[in-house]
């Protein structure tokens, strides 16, 4: 099977995606956290529809479900193929004005519409495999989307190929796109039951031929402090102060254990947000690691820290919340051997070299597989996520719609 031939409608469906705005809100309590989500939702369905998928719905809380119905006599374990609709909160996600940079030459690329921000080859080493390929960026203002926009327009045009090209055999496919996913909520209200799916793969992935099988453990911690106020003008020996306290906490903050001085799989405690006054501050922590009891063991440290500066506080106290976010999904799939095997035997399908990764992140699938859906994450192409540098290549977002399409043929094979 060769897609060589094939006209894709990769580039235009994920120009078209990210200039709808869907930005998620992690303050907002409902599902999704932005309605206007919906309104990429509600455009997916018609897209679906049109290419004669009766089923494809949005539902109240945002999540598009479809089917592309079995074309064979064998009997095929359910495979679905999920990506997220929302965009991160990080940078600003409206009035994305995408830019096509063709043929590229290996030099800097410099925005449009920002000319201080610069995309530049040294800092970017997967730009060096793009020469001569298409890259598409923002002007600059924005974040451009391809995380996750890139799976979605992925996801859509392998759904149109197989239905356009009944002579590749496959079982039911499912279809599932999900809000929030950017604020860890994107399984919260997944129906299950709906879905009814054996085996999954998102789409969310970085590097050309990358097959993610291990993520980070992630839990999220809220460190409330109270503080001791009184009358500025007469605060001496009396005032014991919330905003001051929180900042020896942080301070504290083991060096070598942030984002910034970490990597491969290296942990880390990072502190995302701080807000309140001269009475209470609240400092919110996202804490990641690869195995569950070193991160029980940072979460730990970052009371021991806090308990240590609390004594100097006769007056004042905390309280410390841990929301467990999701788990490394590896134990599940280490369970499941054929997911990841079937996705290398697709990879290499589509002519490249399959790389087995672990991401210092999570996904969607992170969550899904331990609710009852194996589901590794495979390359979508995304680079520089969550900035206004983020890029994308045509010819990568090509070749993860022939990984779709393939996976899907080797699943009904091996059935």
């Amino acid at each position: 099977m060769s897609l060589v031939s094939y006209s894709f409608s990769v580039t235009e469906r994920f120009l078209r995606y990210v200039k709808i705005d869907t930005q998620s809100d992690p303050e907002s309590p409902t599902c999704p956290s932005t309605e206007k989500q919906k309104n990429l939702g509600r455009l997916l369905v018609e897209e679906l529809r049109a290419m004669g998928v009766k089923d494809a719905e949005l539902d109240e809380h945002g999540y598009v479900y479809a089917t592309i119905p079995s074309n064979t006599n064998k009997k095929v374990p359910v495979i679905c193929f999920c990506s997220h609709m929302d965009t991160s909160p990080d940078c600003s996600g409206a009035h994305v004005n995408p830019v096509i940079h063709a043929n590229y030459n290996g030099q800097d690329i410099i925005l449009p519409n920002d000319r201080s921000q610069i995309i530049r080859f040294a800092e970017h080493p997967d730009l060096a495999e793009q020469i001569g390929n298409d890259i598409i960026t923002t002007d600059g203002t924005t974040l451009l989307g391809a995380d996750n926009k890139a799976g979605l327009a992925e996801i859509m045009d392998a759904a149109h190929y197989l239905l356009t090209h009944p002579e590749v055999k496959h079982g039911d496919i499912r279809i599932l796109f999900t809000p929030d996913e950017e604020i860890g909520r994107g399984v919260d209200k997944v129906n299950m039951q709906k879905l009814a799916a054996d085996f999954g793969y998102t789409m969310d992935g970085e590097t050309l031929g990358h097959i993610e099988n291990e993520t980070f453990s992630a839990d999220g911690v809220s460190l409330v402090i109270k503080g001791f106020p009184t009358h500025p003008g007469f605060a001496e020996n009396k005032m014991q102060h919330a905003i001051k306290i929180a900042a020896e906490i942080i301070n504290r903050l083991p060096k070598d254990k942030a984002p910034e001085t970490t990597e491969g799989k290296e942990p880390f405690i990072h502190a995302t947000s701080i807000n309140g006054g001269l009475e209470q501050v609240e400092i919110k922590f996202i804490i990641r690691a690869f195995d569950t009891p070193t991160l029980h063991a940072l979460e730990e440290e970052l009371k021991q820290i806090t308990e240590k500066v609390m004594t100097d506080y006769s007056k004042c106290s905390y309280t410390m919340t841990v929301t467990e976010q999701y788990r490394n999904f590896k134990e599940v799939l280490d369970k499941n051997p054929q997911v990841i095997d079937y996705a290398v035997e697709a990879v290499k399908r589509s002519g490249i070299t399959p790389h087995l990764s672990s991401i210092r992140g999570g996904t969607d699938g992170s969550r899904l597989s331990f609710i009852g859906l194996p589901c590794p994450n495979i390359f979508a192409g995304e680079h520089a996520f969550h900035s206004k540098q983020e890029w994308v290549s045509v010819q990568d977002m090509q070749k993860a719609v022939e990984t779709i399409v393939h996976l899907c043929a080797v699943w009904e094979e091996k059935s």
